[in-house]
């Protein structure tokens, strides 16, 4: 790949995470929550855009940033306040700023249709924030042309030198620290000479010999004349991502004499000075009256840089480095099968009959300690934050709220919550899917809220969690619930039910996954074409998750999803039942125990129940729930398996052996196979045989709902559903 082609590359990836840190930082701003740093970080994120987007001569995008890049200064500087009607437009133009990076990146340099618009309203923002400083001049300016001493136009000669050029000199050294955090004194440089003309030379006297030369040091110095009708402040704001990690000098040369004049002040009092200050004529003084005049309004500019004393804290961000998913990817790969060879030479150890304290033995269990601590490090380089998927929602809960006119507000929770990578990025669809859902069938119209005793405003609720080794996402609202009555006649009259089906309130609430099903009146923007839920299902299913309702009338609705932490490697209990090999996510289990027959109970014809610690649990034969055997093992010939479920509840799944504790490597069943119920995935033991992952939440609901043993197995009861 071309080098220049690499970076470019780079530069679109770092734009999306810089347009979600402004997109999050905008989205603070009109809750009210933002504070000074967090418009300074919304501005940096335009700013680096911009930046590097002149890098590579993306003009449009570069237009357009810097209308937006000035509003935003504006709005640091104090003159534009971050109201919601601004924040909206700049919401707005975040979104078209969105656009034109999409755009450059599929190699389309045209302007956005909505971009001329929105720099209208841009600019209109900025006047409306700059009316009043402009203002105060025009009236002192005025007021002089009523004054005596200022009839004979004495003071115009002194306007006219402002708007001319003025000619700086900038000497600009880098330090250490400015490479380490990937700045390019190039693109500064570049930054200037759009400032004005430019003479640059390179001060090369630091160079050391090439044997003493550290490639990590700074050694380069530039000093630039620039003449530009710029002031400092334009020129400060070019070396603001670099500050305190360069010596940097601006000097305006052409101001010199006149900074110069008043120097017997400095000095001391110099008489002759002073009586000709004293015997001057009326008009000469007029000019040091209006020069101070101008330098105020440059004063909030030069002032701007004070906020900036957070800047040495930028050192403690930790260094990071980009690798393609693919590399990784083929590093977890590899981990696995290094995980199914330590497995297998364990398990020829122990055949061997070496004793454990044997210095084979000794340096196997030393191998597994490291494959372990390979295996944890590696999966930690590819998880990532659910933050990256919940920062989009607070958008979509404004505009799906505005379509459907309906107030509403959005509460995070659990956004640090870290998963696999592969997961993250196909979560964003389901809780789109499902925040759309809360909004338009959840929650009630303003005018109902208020008259069922609510807060207008209703609340979607959006959080994530690690629960029993996987993570549960839930997505909760204060709304209606769920109609049941309504729900289950559109279903009858959809024919997706027969007329006389006698179904309970969770079979009921689950209805709304089937597909076609809608309990929309109208097709809008928003739903009514039956697409939604029963694909928030598939999406889930297809990771090896679940999904589940639980609601109450006039209460609200919460949907759980339950997703495994990694789709790569598990700690499992390696177990048999009817011949067959199982593996058992250890996350679940909370302890094996030999059930004894004063503690086994029957339930009904069928069931049965285990007394643990003064409560009953179920007890469930797991080959008989399979379908591997027709008749139920003794619990007195098995072991239990005391495990938790996700919602809680907790369950004796009943084995005919254990054979120890193991690492597995995780093999899609669906992919290679096709999907069993009751089964989440497959791996490969030590000896080579496949043996399947247990779903042990599958299998406990579908204990629930059947009578075991007159009932069919779960696989049967899926297909007859």
């Amino acid at each position: 790949m071309d080098p220049l082609e690499a970076i470019k590359v780079t530069f679109f990836q770092e734009c999306e995470e810089l347009l979600a840190d402004l997109e999050a930082g905008l989205l603070a701003l009109e809750e009210g929550t933002g504070d000074a740093e967090t418009i300074n970080a919304v501005f940096r994120a335009v700013h680096s855009v911009k930046g590097g987007a002149g890098a590579f001569a993306l003009d449009a995008l570069v237009r357009f940033a810097h209308v937006f890049e000035t509003v935003l200064d504006d709005m640091r500087s104090g003159r534009l306040a971050p109201d919601p009607e601004p924040v909206k437009v700049m919401l707005r133009a975040a979104d078209v700023l969105a656009d034109l990076v999409a755009a450059a990146k599929a190699g389309n340099e045209d302007e956005d249709v909505r971009a001329p618009a929105l720099v209208k309203e841009l600019e209109a923002l900025r006047l409306g924030g700059e009316a009043e400083p402009e203002a105060a001049p025009e009236e002192e300016i005025e007021g002089l042309d009523f004054t005596p001493v200022a009839i004979d136009f004495a003071p115009a000669p002194p306007l006219e030198p402002e708007p001319a050029e003025g000619r700086f000199r900038i000497v600009f050294r880098p330090l250490r620290g400015l490479y380490a955090k990937a700045n390019d004194p190039l693109l500064l440089l570049r930054e200037l000479e759009r400032l004005g003309a430019c003479e640059i030379a390179c001060d090369e006297a630091a160079l050391p010999a090439l044997e003493a030369l550290d490639a990590e040091e700074s050694y380069l110095g530039w000093t630039v004349l620039l003449s530009t009708e710029q002031d400092e402040a334009a020129i400060r704001e070019v070396f603001e991502f670099v500050d305190g990690d360069c010596e940097l000098s601006i000097v305006r040369e052409d101001a010199e004499p006149q900074e110069t004049s008043p120097e017997p002040e400095a000095g001391g009092v110099d008489i002759e000075s002073l009586l000709r200050s004293m015997t001057a004529e009326a008009a000469p003084e007029v000019v040091p009256e209006i020069r101070p005049e101008a330098q105020p309004e440059r004063a909030p500019a030069a002032a701007a840089p004070a906020p900036k004393a957070a800047a040495p804290a930028a050192p403690t961000a930790q260094a990071t480095i980009r690798v393609d998913l693919d590399r990784v990817d083929r590093l977890i790969d590899l981990v696995g099968e290094l995980v199914i060879n330590q497995g297998m030479l364990a398990q020829q150890v122990a055949e061997s009959g070496l004793a454990r304290s044997s210095t084979i033995s000794v340096g196997l269990d030393e191998l597994e300690q490291l494959t372990r601590e390979i295996q944890d490090s590696v999966m930690a380089i590819r998880a990532q934050p659910v933050k990256s998927v919940f920062q989009r929602m607070p958008r979509l809960v404004r505009e799906v709220a505005a379509l459907t006119g309906k107030q509403a507000r959005l509460v995070t929770e659990g956004e640090a919550t870290e998963v696999d990578k592969t997961v993250i990025e196909r979560l964003t669809d389901p809780i789109t899917h499902m925040i759309r859902n809360a909004i338009d069938h959840g929650l009630e119209s303003p005018e109902k809220r208020a008259a069922a005793g609510k807060s207008p405003e209703g609340m979607v609720r959006l959080s994530a969690q690690h629960r029993s080794g996987r993570i549960v996402i839930e997505v909760s609202d204060d709304g209606g619930g769920i109609n049941r009555e309504r729900v289950k006649q559109i279903a009858v009259d959809k024919a997706l039910i027969p007329a006389d089906a006698v179904l309970s309130d969770e079979e009921v609430d689950n209805l709304i996954f089937l597909p076609g099903f809608s309990t929309a009146s109208t097709v809008s923007d928003v739903s009514g074409r039956g697409v939604g839920m029963d694909v928030v299902k598939r999406s889930i299913q297809a990771l090896g998750g679940r999904i589940s309702i639980a609601s109450q009338p006039g209460r609200g609705s919460t949907f759980t999803l339950s997703l495994p932490l990694t789709l790569a490697v598990l700690d499992g209990m390696v177990v048999s039942s009817s011949d067959q090999t199982l593996v058992a996510p250890l996350t679940a289990i909370i302890e094996t125990l030999k059930p004894r027959p004063q503690e086994v109970r029957r339930l009904g014809p069928n069931g049965l129940v285990l007394a643990v610690r003064d409560a009953y649990v179920p007890l469930i034969d797991i080959g008989l729930t399979l379908g591997w055997r027709s008749t139920p093992l003794d619990p007195g010939d098995g072991v239990a398996l005391l495990v938790e479920t996700e919602l809680g509840g907790r369950a004796a799944l009943l084995v005919d052996g254990i054979h120890g504790q193991r690492q597995v490597v995780i093999k899609s069943l669906e992919a290679n196979y096709q999907r069993v119920d009751g089964i989440a995935a497959a791996t490969i033991l030590g000896d080579g045989r496949v043996a399947l992952i247990l779903d042990i939440d599958a299998v406990v609901a579908a204990r629930l709902r059947a009578s075991l043993p007159s009932e069919p197995p779960i696989h049967q009861l899926a297909k007859a559903s």
